[in-house]
């Protein structure tokens, strides 16, 4: 078996583990959305949005990339885990000292300085993270996913009993963010267990300088992101106020289902293949990453189309119609899950080759286009025209920049075009189908969501899927000859 296979083989294995658990979890989160929309009010999802993008925004920095280091070492972990243990511990406190002062600055700035203790509570997961920082990575790297799985689906659990209990009791946004800190406390003591790496503290001054030239510009590259990412829930509470920032992290976290689907288990196995590939060759890379980004695309182009066309029935049927006014920012924001499943395989195969300041270039180049338009959206159209903002950067800035990066580290995408038409022709299919549908039906949500949803997606597969995968797949169902049977029998 050639090293090309056997890697193929273990990230698909730890792909099917992290699509699992990210089935699991995400159809738990998306119960727990349910139950806590109904429960609190939309500025008290716009608190907890505040909190949730510094936590992100910290998590991104606070070990200096040193986890994707971890990941992309080429030697012994033995020789560099030590230090790296040390290195991430140190960087999350100072982080976090530093912010816990910085708080209150923050969430005046974004106009709601109510949420200063939320935000400091649920900061304290950057100094959790700084502890497993090294053992998660070790999980990732080696394909063992299947462990990191059972731990996040443990780690769920545990959020939802505290999340539910505190928002019956009143607890508004602390609901969030007290769930938040048990489901991360538990996903720690697990990834401890399942690592059961010695806990040793030494200090290697050569491994620390290689974890810093290589992690630093991905830090500040996976800062720049965090801001892409967070920014905008800053930038929206202080144009139009935490109530309107409750519909449209609404709307952004619906947006985000399919990339935290099906995104999320890619990049726990594309770093660690695409590093894996890059070192074989450049044509074994380019050879990955031409059968992959297609394959992504087609998976999240359906979902797109659909949620377009039916976001205010998705919205009102799920939520409620308190809800509503976030169903404009949802159709919008849709266009940007393409943007969210293929910029970050981009991210990740430039990663795998070294070229940390490619990313650096890559986030910066979004970031300083996306800022302005997110405030002249925000301030002059409110949550809509923050969701314009995000779409029309998104597709017209930072895909192509991403294209041009990966051109200059020498990844061949020409071949790969041809790949794109049929999921193309099937999107445009599927949307013809739904828009005539989604008319007749629209007195009733369900109805809609179910007829025309469902003719949309009937429609992008028999496009999209070759007949003989329908050939080899009615092979499959299709009953055994008699003959065959007793065959079996007798060998049995």
């Amino acid at each position: 078996m050639t090293q090309t296979a056997e890697i193929g083989q273990k990230a698909a294995a730890g792909l099917r583990w992290g699509l699992l658990g990210t089935v699991v979890a995400k159809a738990g989160s998306f119960m727990l959305g349910l139950v806590l929309a109904r429960l609190l009010a939309p500025k008290e999802f716009g608190i907890f949005a505040l909190a949730y993008a510094a936590s992100q925004f910290l998590l991104h920095v606070n070990d200096v990339g040193i986890f994707a280091a971890t990941v992309q070492w080429r030697g012994k972990l033995e020789d560099m885990a030590p230090t790296a243990t040390i290195m991430a511990f140190l960087f999350s406190v100072v982080i976090y000292a530093g912010f816990w002062f910085a708080t209150p600055f923050y969430t005046s700035g974004a106009g709601s300085p109510e949420a200063t203790s939320v935000v400091r509570l649920l900061t304290v997961i950057i100094l959790i993270d700084g502890v497993t920082a090294i053992r998660s990575a070790t999980l990732v790297r080696t394909f063992r996913q299947d462990k990191l799985t059972a731990a996040n689906v443990a780690g769920f659990g545990a959020q939802a009993i505290v999340s539910i209990i505190l928002a019956v009791g009143g607890a508004g946004a602390f609901s969030f963010a007290w769930g938040q800190l048990a489901c991360n406390t538990v996903v720690a003591v697990l990834v401890l267990w399942f690592t059961r790496m010695p806990m040793r503290f030494e200090f290697d001054r050569a491994v620390a300088l290689h974890l810093l030239k290589f992690g630093a510009p991905l830090a500040v590259s996976l800062g720049i992101e965090a801001i892409l990412v967070n920014a905008d829930k800053t930038i929206v509470a202080g144009a139009v106020g935490a109530t309107q920032l409750g519909y449209y992290a609404l709307a952004f976290n619906m947006s985000s289902w399919v990339p935290g689907l099906i995104g999320v288990p890619i990049r726990y196995v594309s770093l660690p293949s695409f590093s894996r590939l890059a070192e074989e060759s450049d044509e074994a890379l380019s050879d990955g990453v031409q059968r992959s980004i297609p394959v992504v695309f087609a998976a999240v182009l359906p979902a797109t189309v659909v949620m377009v066309i039916l976001s205010t029935s998705m919205v009102t049927f799920l939520y409620g119609g308190k809800w509503a006014p976030a169903a404009a920012a949802v159709a919008i924001m849709s266009l940007v899950t393409i943007v969210r499943m293929l910029y970050p395989l981009a991210f990740d195969i430039l990663t795998a080759l070294g070229a940390t300041k490619s990313t650096v270039l890559l986030n910066f180049g979004w970031c300083v286009v996306l800022i302005p338009a997110l405030i002249v959206g925000a301030h002059y159209y409110g949550i809509k025209g923050a969701a314009i903002a995000q779409a029309a950067v998104g597709l017209g800035v930072a895909m192509p920049l991403a294209g041009l990066m990966l051109h200059r580290a020498g990844i061949r995408l020409g071949p790969m075009l041809p790949r794109l038409v049929r999921p193309l022709v099937g999107g445009v299919a599927a949307a013809l189908v739904m828009l005539p549908l989604a008319y007749l039906t629209r007195s009733v949500s369900v109805v809609q969501l179910v007829v025309a949803g469902g003719a949309g997606l009937i429609v992008y597969v028999l496009v999209v899927v070759p007949r003989a995968e329908f050939g080899k797949l009615a092979d499959r169902l299709r009953p055994a000859p008699a003959a065959s049977r007793l065959a079996g029998n007798e060998e049995m």
